[in-house]
């Protein structure tokens, strides 16, 4: 069976693959955002299936069991992300391209999955010091969580060569700019 159009953007935390995706989404309107479902607790400001559907760790599981995500990762011990299956089939029905801002496990997992019907980016930081202050000063994260996020990036920075297109994240105009000729070749290139 022949998958619709996506399109994965994936990075280390504090890349800042979020902001490339938002300016993406008010630039193309045939693009369309993925709410991904986690177990996480939800931070202040967040709202239940806007920013992310958040889920208990036993009703992640059951949903796991059932086969609903197209894609998941434990990424922390105890913490799932995941796709689900309803949240793309809604979007493709409404004519979108799907757009997914998820780990490089799960990015790499629908890259196979979805082959050239998948544009799969990696924004990468200039350097991984820069990562780490960027990190730091977000201050979403305690210092046991930001050692998790350091060690875990380290192994993402390993995948960069994996995947389509890889976007250095150091000056945001010329990432946005980036970002916009890399999706639209992809967006009109022929299926």
């Amino acid at each position: 069976m022949k998958h619709p159009k996506v399109i994965v953007f994936t990075s280390p935390s504090g890349a800042g693959k979020t902001t490339i995706v938002r300016h993406l989404l008010s630039y193309y309107e045939k693009l369309a955002f993925s709410i991904s479902a986690t177990t996480r607790k939800q931070r202040e400001g967040e709202i239940n299936g806007v920013h992310y559907f958040f889920l208990s760790e036993a009703e992640f599981l059951h949903r796991l069991k059932e086969n609903e995500f197209l894609e998941w990762e434990e990424v922390y011990e105890g913490i799932y992300y995941g796709t689900l299956r309803t949240e793309i089939d809604r979007l493709h029905k409404l004519g979108k391209i799907v757009v997914l801002d998820i780990d490089v496990k799960g990015a790499l997992n629908i890259k196979k999955d979805y082959g050239k019907n998948a544009l799969c980016v990696f924004v990468k930081p200039p350097s991984f010091e820069i990562l780490i202050e960027r990190l730091k000063n977000r201050g979403t994260e305690d210092d046991e969580e930001l050692q998790k996020r350091i060690e875990r990036m380290e192994f993402e920075l390993k995948h960069e060569y994996e995947f389509d297109a890889v976007i250095v994240n150091d000056v945001l105009s010329n990432a946005l700019t980036e970002a916009e000729k890399v999706v639209e070749a992809f967006i009109n290139h022929p299926d």
